[in-house]
């Protein structure tokens, strides 16, 4: 018998939850998440289909819902624990945020042509093979749709990121708090502008923001959008 996968996110998010339930009222995409461009970079959201790819706790879903009249927000995320807290935090804010407990590159496979805006925030597009992950992003978007995300700009101990396609293997803990890893793609640019441009993706556009912290994990971060092809 196949031991169960273990929840490397269940301690994620918990201290912030215990003592900050509100909807938050900014959306932030830099690593500090206390600064970057905010929500204008995911154009006119009234009345559209909104996915959170590895939304965590859902506050960013939260303030979309919340704050900018989406016609739907669903909030995507493969951990048990971050899907029941991002319910106790915020499933008060149904239907318009819905959600969802699953993988992101079968979920997206079925869900064709349902998206106008996909976006992550240091979510599932740093933490699933990028040519899985972009090819089911073009297959639930809609023709002309958006897709946004922030990632690192380079590793959180200084390292130049990746030249090519490829995860490197960071700390992470299982839920009964033993040391393990988890993989992570922190790709440059330009390699995230191929592999988008392969998947389908077009006017892509990479920028990077100056991190706006000091000490030994703070970042800069990259900005990418690209628009699927009509």
């Amino acid at each position: 018998m196949t031991a169960p996968t273990p929840d490397l996110w269940h301690h994620y998010g918990r201290t912030c939850a215990a003592h900050d339930r509100a909807v938050p009222g900014t959306f932030s995409w830099n690593w500090a998440q206390n600064g970057g461009p905010a929500v204008e970079v995911l154009g006119e959201l009234a009345g559209r289909v909104v996915g959170d790819l590895g939304a965590g706790s859902a506050r960013h879903a939260a303030h979309l819902a919340a704050h900018h009249q989406p016609a739907r927000v669903v909030a995507l995320d493969a951990s048990p624990a971050q899907h029941a807290l991002a319910t106790d935090l915020f499933g008060h804010l149904a239907p318009r945020l819905r959600l969802v407990a699953a993988e992101a590159v079968p979920y997206l496979h079925g869900s064709a042509d349902t998206y106008d805006v996909l976006y992550s925030v240091f979510g599932a597009l740093d933490f699933t093979d990028p040519r899985e992950l972009l090819p089911a992003a073009a297959a639930a978007l809609r023709p002309g749709g958006r897709l946004v995300f922030s990632t690192l700009a380079h590793y959180l101990n200084g390292v130049p990121a990746q030249a090519d396609v490829v995860p490197a293997d960071i700390p992470a803990r299982t839920p009964e708090g033993a040391p393990t890893t988890m993989r992570r793609w922190v790709l440059q640019g330009q390699v995230w502008t191929t592999a988008l441009h392969t998947a389908g993706f077009t006017r892509i556009t990479t920028d990077v923001l100056p991190s706006t912290t000091e000490g030994p994990r703070t970042a800069d971060t990259l900005l990418v959008t690209a628009f699927l092809r009509s």
